[in-house]
């Protein structure tokens, strides 16, 4: 990523959290176009704690629906061309966000 990007406000790594875990969905999120795809519908602001409700390809034509939750950005404030996205599975020992009440 060059300076000028990230002065644009551009993200340079975003790493998103992604439910149900399955192979099938690990494997569709590790594929280039996928990133590519995701950078041109979630285009524009980004922070953590982004909720994105998205499908990935089951194969014939079928997709299985994936809870995209953005886990943290570094750099800019806005997904483009150049920013880079890292997926990690959400697991069940991933910790809560702090609740208001306490």
């Amino acid at each position: 990523m060059t300076a000028d990007a990230t002065a644009d406000g551009v993200a340079e790594r975003v790493v998103v959290r992604y439910a149900p875990v399955t192979d099938r969905i690990a494997e569709e999120l590790s594929k280039s176009r996928y990133s590519a795809y995701l950078r041109r519908a979630e285009s524009g602001p980004v922070a953590a704690g982004d909720e994105w409700e998205h499908f990935v390809s089951r194969g014939c034509g079928a997709t299985a629906d994936v809870t995209l939750t953005v886990e943290s950005v570094e750099g800019g404030g806005r997904v483009g061309e150049g920013t880079e996205l890292a997926f990690r599975p959400a697991e069940d020992g991933d910790p809560e966000p702090p609740s208001d009440d306490s």
